[in-house]
């Protein structure tokens, strides 16, 4: 530690805390409780890029998908009560998508804790359940000490978001204090003894399959997993919005395993012999509400892999439980001696197979067919093009059907929360402007989080934004006709001149209606030079790829009938 001994207040001290531990951007909506810290910012433009946003819940979405993108913790800062209230969708987001973040709180002063102060909340009760920890800090003489902390326990284990909050008085309280060094990262090693134990099972097995997922990983640990498929000849399926952790246009990737998994891959992980579980953990979406692995005992025999050994025996217990990091697990993995895979070769090349048969176009209801527009997707954008989308039937085209080839161009929340398209895009084109940045968003889902096309034009964070309009929360509307055929109540959508709306933002804005009009829209959104904006009109009909809604409501009614 190094001691600084000139006084600061505590807002200095905490934004000299933020420059220690590496921090280059921070996002935020203002507020009088931790004007100290904003003052400090003003004298760090040239270290700190702070991006202020429209609606807290719209800057903690961007913190989460910058931590997300880059491994490094999102930072993000909002006030007191109602701030911190629209913040806790971010957190939420990055808790169950085990991305590093931690979240500022502005707090009341000390001397009026427990008087029910204004805006005050006690965010360890609020935040207990959703974060990794959540502290308050008292005195500024520990600002350092408990940021380090913050950092430490975001990106260590399963990573997750952090929370601390700031009593506005003791900002500006003026100390003498040392400083901490930057956070180091610590990730737990597989042992000779579970290699060991892992080559046996491999070695039995003539059914393998491979589910990559969670968070913790780099693109190191990406290259060494796909060398080793490559060598094993294993079939690998990607969890629910981590299907960039393995190229899918790889002769080993079978598909993706979350929300409306292709049937057939579905069956090949309830026959498969040994699962090898690496990263996820196994959560709902991962497993179709867990019917495909028993509980507690899976028929398969499981490996599973996680940087948190409270994860491990948590839901399912494991065959063999391996307390690792993604990194070391796979480097591990990558050394591994020649494995004989003649037993499973037809296996995978019968999985692969299937997969290509899932992502062919289909045709659906109207002039607009988003299969052409994903295939023409698939062909025109780079390698490195980062997609966004929130939550919607309307993100099953680009989780079907587009090929995610590179780590980390794929940012979905996986607690399906609705609203994250639109600031994951902003916070991704600002981490990584050289790339392509497409967002896609229902027409629920971008009225959500839609001002924060403002935060894009005004630090110019030049994404596509797509509106794939159809008049209704679409994923509900789903779910009614199968349940209550015909019965529409509280899912349809009166929406905006979407094109107007992003050309008052300051936006490239276009309408597209037919299949034939996308290309050249994109390609002039593409070169507008500014955020842009395309709504794309899809007929209320193409609820699903395969399915109309008056297929479900003709479907429920008939089985009503029976």
């Amino acid at each position: 530690m190094t001691k600084i001994v000139m006084p600061r207040n505590g807002g200095r001290i905490l934004i000299d805390a933020l420059i220690a531990h590496g921090v280059d951007t921070a996002f935020c909506v203002p507020g009088e409780s931790y004007l100290a810290a904003l003052d400090a910012l003003h004298d760090s433009q040239n270290q700190v890029k702070l991006i202020v946003c429209r609606q807290e819940g719209g800057a903690a979405y961007m913190a989460e998908a910058y931590g997300k993108l880059t491994g490094r913790p999102g930072i993000c800062f909002v006030t007191r009560g109602p701030g911190a209230t629209n913040a806790s969708i971010g957190v939420h987001t990055a808790f169950q998508d085990s991305t590093p973040m931690i979240l500022f709180i502005g707090q009341v002063a000390r001397d009026q804790v427990e008087r029910e102060a204004f805006q005050e909340i006690d965010f360890r009760r609020m935040y207990g359940p959703m974060v990794k920890w959540v502290a308050e800090i008292d005195d500024a003489r520990r600002i350092p000490e408990l940021v380090s902390q913050a950092f430490h326990r975001a990106v260590n284990g399963r990573p997750g978001p952090v929370v601390l909050a700031l009593p506005e008085d003791m900002l500006t309280d003026v100390v003498e204090t040392a400083d901490a060094g930057p956070y180091k990262v610590s990730r737990g090693h597989p042992g000779a003894e579970d290699m060991a134990a892992f080559s046996r099972l491999l070695a039995g097995a003539k059914r393998p399959l491979v589910i990559l997922g969670g968070g913790g990983w780099d693109a190191g640990a990406v290259a060494d997993i796909k060398v080793f498929a490559e060598r094993a000849n294993l079939p690998v399926g990607c969890a629910f919005r981590c299907q960039d952790l393995f190229d899918n246009t790889h002769a080993n990737y079978v598909g993706d395993v979350g929300i409306g998994i292709a049937p057939k891959l579905a069956q090949r992980i309830r026959d498969c012999d040994l699962l090898i579980t690496i990263g996820a953990r196994l959560g709902e979406m991962t497993t179709s509400g867990y019917t495909l692995i028993d509980i507690p005992v899976p028929a398969q025999k499981l490996v599973h892999v996680h940087a948190s050994a409270e994860e491990l025996g948590r839901v399912y217990q494991a065959t063999l439980p391996i307390n690792s990091g993604m990194a070391a697990f796979a480097r591990a993995l990558s050394g591994l001696e020649r494995i004989d895979h003649m037993a499973w070769d037809a296996w995978t090349a019968a999985a692969r197979a299937d997969y290509l048969e899932s992502i062919q176009q289909v045709t659906i209801p109207g002039p607009l067919q988003m299969g052409e527009i994903m295939t023409w997707l698939r062909q025109r954008l780079p390698a490195d093009a980062i997609l966004t989308n929130g939550a919607g039937n309307y993100a099953t085209w680009s989780h079907r059907f587009y090929q995610y080839r590179q780590f980390r161009s794929q940012l979905g929340p996986t607690n399906g929360s609705m609203g994250y398209g639109v600031p994951a895009a902003v916070a991704a084109k600002l981490a990584a402007p050289e790339r392509i940045v497409v967002s896609f968003n229902g027409d629920g889902c971008f009225m959500m989080n839609g001002q924060e096309l403002a935060t894009a034009v005004q630090y110019g964070a030049n994404a596509i934004f797509l509106v794939i309009n159809n008049g209704m929360y679409g994923t509900i509307r789903m779910h009614q006709e199968k349940t209550y055929p015909g019965r529409v109540s509280g899912t349809e959508l009166h929406n905006p001149d979407f094109v107007a709306l992003g050309k008052a933002y300051g936006a490239h804005a276009e309408l597209v209606e037919k299949t034939a009009d996308f290309a050249p829209a994109f390609e002039r959104a593409l070169a507008a030079g500014r955020p842009a904006l395309l709504e794309l009109r899809l007929d209320p009909e193409a609820i699903t790829p395969k399915a109309s809604l008056s297929d479900l409501r003709a479907a429920a009614l008939k089985a009503q009938a029976r």
